[in-house]
């Protein structure tokens, strides 16, 4: 006679936490609150290559790597930012889109495009994720290899030196005119589409001078190609520690650095919100994030700056922009 020998069957209950305990403990957690259980989308309004959509893959590995779900970058350059913050608006307020821009989005764009939108209520701040320096650069083919020469070589030529700018309104041109009425100077501003055509115009001596974002910059000042003669940061930039602030040249006034944050709607759950901002911090804390911005001349942002005083911070930006930009008869296009 033949006797047949079988296991009983396990309890499905059995089976479901055999294979929970399979899983890393992250996963687990990620899986069990309810967000995010499918991918999350950042729009970011530049092109794919350009800083703002370096930033934006850098953090998403990270976060995606702790959440277990892929984190998408979509690119919706142009309008000052309208087309990537309409698509996050049109989308359902869930927690699942987000927009990752520079501060500028809120601070200076509102004076120069018209949106159809408000940016101050419309918008709120998950985290800033990192920031970065201008640098005052020059033809390197001028006389001048300091700020104080800079400044002797345009006052011997009042109304005939040029400055660019990335774009009208924004903190490439507040700069240059703010340093040229403490400066005592008188230039004349260039409007560009952007810093490419402007660095272009810069080396090629169309233009003398530009206050340009140092990630930009830097590597056509390692090359030789342009030439820094100081940084908007309160201190020297441990990527130019040669070069001098301006507030170390006799500035301390126009010391200002440039954020780049995530952004949702006021009506996405505050519970995800604050899930995301913790993820957030986390990415921008560790070394391998750090390392990615600083090979950008970027810092990472500050994990201890709470989201109240990054608003507080972005609406007083936005008034001190506004009144400038007015007293040029600047008017949005």
């Amino acid at each position: 006679m033949t006797f047949h020998t079988s296991s009983p069957a396990l309890p499905r209950r059995t089976l479901v936490l055999a294979s929970l305990l399979a899983l890393p403990f992250g996963q687990v957690m990620a899986q069990g609150t309810g967000w995010p259980n499918r991918p999350i989308r950042i729009v970011v309004p530049a092109p794919a290559g350009g800083a703002s959509d370096m930033i934006a893959r850098t953090v998403a590995e990270n976060v995606r790597k702790s959440l277990y779900q892929p984190v998408l970058v979509e690119n919706k350059p142009g309008a000052g930012g309208i087309l990537a913050v309409e698509s996050m608006l049109g989308a359902p307020r869930d927690g699942y889109t987000f927009v990752l821009s520079p501060n500028s989005l809120v601070t200076e764009n509102p004076h120069s495009y018209k949106f159809r939108f408000d940016p101050l209520k419309d918008l709120v701040p998950i985290a800033e994720v990192a920031s970065v320096a201008l640098v005052l650069v020059a033809d390197p083919s001028l006389p001048v290899s300091n700020l104080a020469e800079m400044v002797a070589y345009v006052k011997t030529r009042p109304g005939k030196v040029s400055y660019a700018s990335y774009s009208p309104g924004t903190l490439s041109h507040l700069k240059g005119l703010q340093f040229s009425k403490a400066a005592g100077l008188d230039m004349v501003h260039v409007g560009y589409k952007g810093s490419p055509p402007a660095l272009q115009d810069l080396m090629g001596g169309q233009v003398q001078f530009m206050f340009d974002g140092l990630g930009t910059s830097l590597p056509l000042i390692k090359s030789g190609k342009v030439r820094a003669l100081a940084v908007t940061s309160a201190k020297r930039s441990p990527y130019l520690p040669d070069v001098p602030s301006l507030a170390e040249a006799g500035h301390p006034d126009l010391s200002q650095i440039m954020g780049t944050s995530i952004w949702s709607t006021p009506d996405v759950p505050q519970d995800i919100r604050d899930k995301f901002r913790q993820e957030l911090i986390k990415a921008i804390s560790t070394p391998s994030v750090k390392s990615q911005l600083g090979a950008l001349g970027m810092d990472a942002g500050n994990p201890a700056q709470t989201v109240p005083e990054l608003e507080k911070a972005l609406r007083q930006d936005n008034e001190s922009t506004g009144r400038m930009l007015r007293s040029i008869g600047h008017q949005p296009s």
